[in-house]
């Protein structure tokens, strides 16, 4: 078990703990939640450095590593649903669509095929995090007495209802069409890889 796969599994491990704690009403607790959040994502990041620089690629890694990922950020959706932030409609939309996509890549990468990354869905991708890492600090901080005290108003702003419903909807579109463009582009690789394995 090397230490790219290694890290794959504690961000497997860390995204439980790190739900449980961002749904406590503890606000200590809340802050914890964030910490671990950003620790997880960093692993992500560490591992794909590692096996890329010394090689470290195994038919493991690659179909863990990224559905570990989406387990990691789907968590971070799901909060989002349970404190009734974002709608639920929205998020079975973005996890089906990155599940389907990236089950088909780590299993296309597993079989020994590559399926490219085109910059559309990086971009999805950056959107999803850029967006989830602004209510993670601003949900943090509204929770945090310390911060949030004297700034009630900025954070009325900041958590507008209108406003993150909006971008979720912007990013749920951007999202299901990224994985429609996907399918529809990479399809005769798709029907290559079912044939294979019939």
């Amino acid at each position: 078990m090397i230490l790219p796969n290694q890290l794959t599994i504690l961000r497997i491990i860390l995204t439980p703990v790190f739900l449980f704690f961002f749904l406590s009403e503890d606000p200590l607790l809340k802050q914890i939640s964030l910490a671990i959040f950003i620790i997880a994502a960093f692993t992500d990041w560490y591992d794909g450095w590692l096996a890329r620089k010394f090689n470290y690629i195994t038919s493991w890694g690659k179909f863990w590593d990224p559905l570990a990922d989406k387990i990691l950020t789907s968590s971070a959706f799901i909060g989002f649903v349970i404190l009734k932030i974002i709608p639920l409609w929205m998020v079975v939309i973005v996890l089906a669509r990155d599940f389907i996509v990236t089950g088909l890549r780590a299993y296309a990468d597993y079989k020994g095929q590559s399926f490219p990354t085109s910059y559309y869905a990086k971009w999805k991708t950056l959107l999803q995090m850029v967006f989830l890492y602004y209510l993670l600090l601003i949900y943090v901080g509204q929770n945090t007495p310390q911060i949030y005290s004297g700034h009630e108003q900025l954070f009325l702003i900041l958590m507008n209802h209108t406003i993150i419903y909006s971008c979720m909807l912007a990013i749920t579109i951007v999202t299901f069409h990224s994985g429609v463009t996907y399918l529809y582009d990479n399809r005769r690789l798709i029907n290559n890889l079912f044939k294979n394995e019939n």
